[in-house]
């Protein structure tokens, strides 16, 4: 079988020489019979037979050319479905190689094998797609996310100067390029005293001399303007920050990441809100930059604040923000989400940033507790927008939880007062003796000393109300049951609502809480008062316990208060029913509730005292 394209090859061929051929012997039997029909006639000849048969020779001929030219077009589609045929088979089907990557999820069609490979290795390297910043414009467009009274607002023409701190480890060079230009384009020139690049001990070799072969091209467009520090060792992104700001200049000081573009005017709502009021420490709005294509998704604006654990999040404003109507106002937030927007000189005389702080996580909420208890005040301005990209890892390290850990419980010893165990709480260490290395606070403590700082109880009750006290809390941690010390109640799966035995691992599944109430939570507890916990419930008939947020066991009229000490059973207040452990006929221990027969359970951690917490 010959391939397709050489089989419309040779019928086109054939047809086309079909055609001159037939065209000759048309023209040549014309010729003879215009000859012969002058001769016959010419020569009165009166047998016209040879005559006739010249004439029907020539007509059969008209009808065979009508015949092929009729079949041209089916020659020439013939030829086109073969041309198709050969791409198609000429094109390569390219194999996924990564099917199950995060990058290639809606990003990536038409790659090749090789640019897959090279896409998710930067991937892997950076946290985002780095592969396809090498390939976007460093001035590229990015949306307007303002809301509409923004883009009316005016603002005073002898606004304080700028310096932007940009902090970065290992970073890749188009990301840090393409932040520098955005400051540049969206800046006023004016205002722009410096930018300020603070390298954490990169290893990646595209951020050294090709980083300053770039500060050399902006340094032709503004002489001067790019100054870089890089550590000789990592420090962490505390003292990154704080590296920055030491050698700023200009009247106002923007710590950002390096992984940031600005959006127009982002500059010019902070100055002016500093220019009225010194003492603010601000924060700009971010829209999030997709880590796989680099788009940008708008966000609105949200108070920057955290849980017990010190773990930052969006929560809502006061109620009072909303009343105004007005989203282009200024906004009281309890923490910042990292990237901060100062008085040089007021950060300074607030105390800059814990340098105790290690390596990642706690110091922008450690930040927005003592501007608010000493004095300042912390604000959302959402005119100002930055576009952030959301790693889909950090760079720091891969698990940030003992660092995080370590600086949350270095916060709490300074600044929490008697609500400073909330945090062993919510990390389920144990009140005393929790075996963490936090460092020496003396330094701290005397800082709020001199400052003459509120209590955090006036932070809780004046800034941040929507955080619960858990004063009523009297045991957290495992539960584990005397018959079986290797197993832990377990919230199970989720979602479901029936909770499980399940060999201990001590994670937060397994994290259980009672309260004074008799609520007894397992699988976390929440933070805030506006959230629900899960309450563990006896439905009263049947042999399974089960899980409810509490308010919806609360509407059913479930069963969820339980007596409880430790070392003692676990006794439903109303069904009389104990919570107990059972074979069951697979031979596995299961979780059940019935007549009590005096099992024994334990908690990780018994709150003996609250006198304690002083």
């Amino acid at each position: 079988m010959r391939p397709g394209w050489l089989r419309g090859v040779l019928l086109v061929t054939f047809v086309a020489s079909t055609l001159l051929y037939l065209g000759s012997i048309r023209r040549d039997v014309k010729s003879h019979s215009e000859r012969l029909h002058r001769v016959i006639y010419n020569d009165s000849v009166h047998d016209q037979g040879i005559f006739k048969r010249l004439e029907k020779m020539e007509a059969d001929i008209e009808r065979l050319l009508e015949v092929v030219n009729n079949a041209q077009p089916v020659a020439v589609m013939a030829k086109a479905e073969d041309k198709a045929e050969k791409e198609l088979k000429d094109k390569k089907v390219v194999r996924k190689l990564f099917p199950n990557s995060a990058l290639f999820k809606t990003w990536g069609e038409g790659l090749s094998e090789e640019e897959q490979k090279e896409a998710e290795a930067l991937f892997i390297q950076y946290g985002y797609n780095a592969f396809l910043s090498d390939r976007l414009p460093l001035n590229r467009e990015i949306p307007d996310t303002r809301h509409a009274r923004c883009t009316q607002k005016t603002y005073p023409a002898d606004l304080p100067s700028l310096s932007v701190v940009l902090i970065y480890l290992n970073e890749a060079l188009s990301i840090i390029k393409r932040a520098v230009r955005s400051i540049l384009d969206k800046t006023p020139a004016s205002l722009l005293r410096e930018i300020i690049l603070v390298d954490d001990h990169s290893t990646n070799e595209d951020l050294m001399e090709k980083l300053e072969d770039y500060i050399g091209v902006i340094h032709e467009e503004r002489p001067g303007l790019l100054k870089r520090i890089v550590h000789k060792e990592q420090l962490g992104l505390t003292q990154a920050r704080l590296s920055g700001w030491k050698i700023a200049t200009g009247d106002v000081v923007a710590i950002l990441d390096a992984h940031i573009e600005v959006h127009v005017q982002w500059a010019e709502p902070l100055l002016a809100r500093i220019k009225e009021d010194r003492t603010v420490i601000l924060t700009p709005v971010f829209d999030r930059v997709n880590y796989d294509d680099l788009t940008v998704t708008h966000y609105g604006p949200a108070a920057d604040a955290f849980d017990w654990a010190l773990w930052c999040m969006y929560d809502y404003f006061r109620p009072e923000w909303y009343e105004l109507k007005d989203e282009s106002l200024p906004a009281k937030s309890p923490a910042i989400m990292g990237i901060l927007v100062a008085d040089r000189k007021f950060f300074g005389e607030i105390g800059s940033l814990d340098g105790g702080m290690k390596i990642y996580g706690g110091e922008n909420v450690e930040l927005g507790i003592r501007v608010w208890l000493c004095g300042g005040s912390v604000e959302v301005i959402p005119c100002s927008k930055i576009a952030h990209i959301e790693r889909a890892k950090k760079p720091y390290l891969n698990d940030l939880s003992t660092t995080m850990k370590r600086n949350a419980l270095r916060v709490a010893e300074v600044w929490l007062d008697e609500y400073k165990y909330n945090v062993n709480i919510a990390w389920n260490l144990p009140f005393r003796d929790h075996g963490v290395d936090i460092g020496d606070v003396s330094e701290r403590k005397a800082l709020r000393e001199r400052l003459k700082c509120k209590p955090f109880k006036w932070y809780l009750d004046n800034i941040y109300p929507m955080l619960d006290p858990l004063k009523d809390l009297v045991a957290y941690g495992a539960l584990i049951n005397q018959l079986k010390p290797d197993l832990c109640i377990d919230q199970g799966p989720v979602p479901g609502s029936t909770p499980i035995l399940y060999s201990c691992h001590y994670f937060s599944p397994q994290h259980c809480f009672y309260r004074t109430n008799g609520h007894l939570y397992v699988g976390g507890i929440k933070s805030h008062k506006y959230n629900n916990n899960r309450c563990l419930v006896d439905p009263g008939s049947g042999i399974y316990p089960a899980l409810y947020e509490c308010n919806i066991a609360a509407q059913k009229n479930f069963d969820m208060f339980w007596d409880f000490k430790q070392g003692s059973s676990i006794r439903n207040r109303k069904t009389k029913r104990c919570l107990e452990i059972a074979q069951g006929e697979d031979s596995y221990y299961q979780l059940i509730v019935q007549h009590c027969t005096g099992q024994i359970w334990n908690i990780q951690n018994y709150i003996t005292e609250r006198v304690a917490q002083g």
